[in-house]
């Protein structure tokens, strides 16, 4: 099995790229912000642009993939990183802006609870009754079930979430939704879902505070992007829709993106969870970078578009990048699809003079 090695990367970098000609390099600067998920594969991206094209200043933050899609619509920055696509109502609102893929990624269902000795077997309608409330011990009936010969506490279960609007909670609750027939009719999916009333849930912020607050509270459960380090916390092997366990490995992140990506539209507005597949582990994504198409001037649009082509390009020193934070290629369908948005990306003139007759 091929490893995957983990890196730390600054929330905030200041990073020289490159500059268009012509343009004075201190009037170009890329901004990002948003999916803490995405944040350490964004950092390593500008810095490895940085070291062969010095010119243009991008910043990179981590905040959250809400924050990120809105304040990519307020023109706040020029990127927003989601690990989801834009609500479908923003994006007839907004139609000059565009999700494109950048990344395969996953999340782990992560617990601190002392070791079976294996790893907990959990599956989709045990988690929404755990998230739900109507799941409260670890040794309860359903978790004994998935777990046979495996001696489980008698000891109640701390559910943890997250407290800012999140692609995480997206990805989560979506398969909560696709497996759990009434969690989907009661509680649904989204970035910041009604999260149900339970009693001893606790909230954190970004994948950092998931891990913080699962490491510091016994017998808890949360859901954490892959490229977040666990540290002495264990992995949940999921229940996929084949009916199998899986623990999120790069050949099972694989799988599960192979089992939809070919079915990934032109707009590249595609759920991978829940995928088919006897190896599919069932809570993968696409990681986005929601853009305008209209940019400011027309350095700013050259200048993002190779920085986002240079990104996505397959190349061996990519791979190195994406195995660090546990990421995965586009496949080249869908690789060809980003291709076509990033040249998408032009200035409101443009844009304006494009769509004249």
């Amino acid at each position: 099995m091929r490893a995957w090695h983990r890196t730390g990367v600054a929330t905030t970098l200041a990073l020289l790229l490159l500059a268009t000609p012509g343009a004075r390099a201190e009037d170009l600067a890329i901004t990002e912000t948003g999916s803490t998920l995405m944040r350490p594969l964004f950092g390593l991206w500008a810095a490895g642009y940085a070291s062969h094209h010095p010119g243009v200043r991008i910043t990179t933050a981590g905040t959250g993939s809400e924050a990120g899609m809105q304040q990519a619509l307020s023109g706040q920055v020029m990127i927003g990183a989601s690990d989801a696509p834009l609500p479908d109502a923003q994006a007839a609102a907004h139609p000059e802006f565009v999700d494109i893929a950048m990344a395969i990624s996953a999340q782990s269902v992560a617990v601190n609870l002392p070791g079976p000795g294996r790893p907990l077997r959990l599956d989709g309608p045990t988690l929404a009754g755990i998230y739900d409330g109507s799941i409260r011990q670890w040794d309860a009936p359903g978790i004994a079930a998935l777990n046979p010969g495996v001696t489980l506490p008698h000891h109640a279960i701390v559910p943890v979430r997250r407290r800012d609007g999140s692609g995480d909670s997206f990805i989560f609750t979506q398969f909560l939704s696709f497996s759990t027939p009434s969690w989907d009719g009661q509680t649904g999916f989204g970035t910041s879902p009604a999260w149900p009333q339970v009693t001893g849930a606790l909230e954190a912020t970004g994948n950092d505070g998931m891990v913080q607050t699962l490491h510091a509270t016994p017998y808890a459960i949360g859901y954490v992007g892959i490229s977040s380090d666990l540290g002495t916390l264990a992995t949940v092997a999921l229940k996929n829709a084949d009916g199998a366990f899986v623990l999120p490995t790069r050949e099972t992140v694989i799988a599960g993106a192979a089992g939809l990506a070919a079915r990934t539209p032109a707009d590249e507005r595609l759920s991978l969870v829940f995928a088919p597949g006897p190896d599919a582990y069932p809570l993968v994504n696409y990681e986005y970078a929601v853009v305008s198409t209209r940019q400011q001037s027309d350095a700013d649009a050259a200048a993002l578009r190779r920085f986002l082509l240079w990104s996505i390009e397959p190349s061996e020193d990519k791979q190195a990048l994406l195995d660090q934070v546990r990421f995965v290629p586009l496949p080249p369908h869908t690789w060809e699809l980003s291709q076509a948005q990033i040249q998408r990306i032009g200035t409101a003139m443009q844009r304006s003079a494009a769509a004249s007759p």
